[in-house]
């Protein structure tokens, strides 16, 4: 019996990330927009749903409202979100409504959330097809998996409800098994 070989999603190196946020440059809104889809490992759509109120800048926590049955809540950003975040309510203002506003003062779409994306992976050169906000969920997933062992913590971060969504993400490396058999040596398994 042949055996089956799961296939990772197309996801960003850490280098095309940061070849991407190159590209971005000084566009306050675009970076605030990435740094936060990217960390956050959010769909292109629920950056649209993200409210001015959500964003408390004192306590550098955001509240995440998430799509299609995953769990959403209160989040503690890494300085990169929050130093664009910052920059970019200096911009915006304090008006209440969509954090990331469009031309029409409405939520930023999807649509224009694909058109952004794919405009600065031409300018990163990063291959079209990791040229969409979905690439840069799963590249989030991945990067966690490379950091984190604790495979429910990632769950958490992604805000997943089910176990099997992120395990697209970890893969068994030698550096897993290592980490692994430590904690076993450590425990006394195996005396």
């Amino acid at each position: 019996m042949k055996r089956e070989q799961r296939v990772l999603p197309k996801y960003l190196t850490e280098d095309q990330v940061a070849s991407l946020f190159e590209a971005i440059g000084d566009d306050v809104r675009s970076q605030a927009i990435f740094q936060v889809i990217y960390h956050r490992g959010l769909r292109a759509s629920e950056v649209g749903l993200l409210q001015l109120e959500d964003y408390r800048p004192a306590a550098g926590r955001l509240f995440v409202r998430r799509l299609k049955g995953s769990r959403g809540g209160e989040y503690h950003l890494l300085p990169a979100e929050r130093t664009w975040l910052n920059r970019w309510l200096r911009e915006r203002g304090s008006r209440p409504g969509p954090l990331f506003v469009s031309r029409n003062h409405g939520p930023i779409s999807r649509w224009r959330m694909n058109a952004l994306m794919a405009k600065y992976c031409r300018l990163a050169r990063i291959p079209a097809e990791k040229a969409h906000p979905h690439a840069l969920k799963h590249s989030c997933g991945t990067h966690l998996s490379d950091r984190e062992t604790d495979v429910a913590v990632i769950q958490d971060h992604l805000g997943h409800v089910n176990i099997q969504n992120t395990m697209i993400y970890v893969q068994i490396t030698s550096k897993r098994r290592d980490e692994f058999a430590s904690r076993l040596e450590e425990s006394g398994w195996g005396k």
